[in-house]
């Protein structure tokens, strides 16, 4: 079965939902990617259709914006 994917940002909203994200799900149902410590996977958030974070990516292809923490564009730099 293939994964959620939370992307987030690491400020304490996205640390929050990532919490509660895991808590909901469960550890193993969802990969955690950390956008400011691993830049080069915010291509592959923005072809998801993520346009901030914290959001999570469902297996079907939804993109599920959670709160709001920062624009994609501001964790580019």
């Amino acid at each position: 079965m293939k994964k959620s994917v939370f992307y987030h940002a690491g400020c304490p909203v996205c640390v929050s939902s990532e919490q509660d994200i895991v808590t909901l799900i469960g550890a193993d149902q969802v990969e955690v990617v950390h956008l400011g410590e691993d830049k080069s996977r915010i291509g592959e958030a923005e072809e998801a259709g993520v346009q901030s974070v914290p959001a999570l990516v469902t297996p079907a292809g939804h993109v599920l914006h959670i709160n709001f923490g920062a624009a994609l564009e501001a964790v580019k730099g």
